[in-house]
């Protein structure tokens, strides 16, 4: 099963893709999708929308996981909720079936704690996808720490 892991954010989307194949898993790519702070919010998700129909067409994914909105107190809760918008609506039109988790949920199922600091994400998401070096940025490591978490919650 091909898996499109989604880290929502306005300024960056990090994603990871994986593949699962008899109980291994294994990356394929990640990385983010940046918007350029000079334009304005609408632009921006207009990047974002664009970018990644580019990736759903290039890894055709099974199934994408998306981190749910952990609400706090910031300037920015909005526009990075209307940002997670903006990636659900492109899913559903290319018809990609959604599973989402909150951010201690991931934690739980990647790290096996779900109040595992950030480092302790990342060395599982290394181990389990048999990485060499971390994935580059944090956004796309928390991507695949996504993905990962909707391949052992099938």
């Amino acid at each position: 099963m091909r898996i499109l892991g989604i880290d929502p954010g306005l300024a960056r989307v990090g994603y990871g893709v994986i593949d699962t194949d008899d109980g291994n898993q294994r990356m394929l790519d990640c990385g983010i999708i940046r918007t350029d702070p000079g334009r304005s919010d609408g632009e921006r998700m207009v990047e974002i929308a664009a970018d990644l129909r580019q990736l759903i067409r290039i890894w055709r994914p099974e199934l994408a996981a998306v981190e749910k909105f952990f609400f706090y107190r910031s300037s920015n809760t909005i526009n990075v909720v209307q940002a997670r918008g903006v990636v659900m609506m492109t899913l559903a039109r290319f018809k990609v079936p959604v599973v989402e988790f909150p951010p201690m949920q991931i934690k739980l199922a990647v790290a096996g704690f779900g109040h595992a600091e950030k480092d302790e994400v990342l060395e599982a998401v290394m181990r389990e996808l048999d990485l060499d070096q971390p994935p580059r940025p944090d956004d796309a490591a928390d991507a695949l720490a996504v993905a990962l978490t909707g391949w052992f919650q099938q």
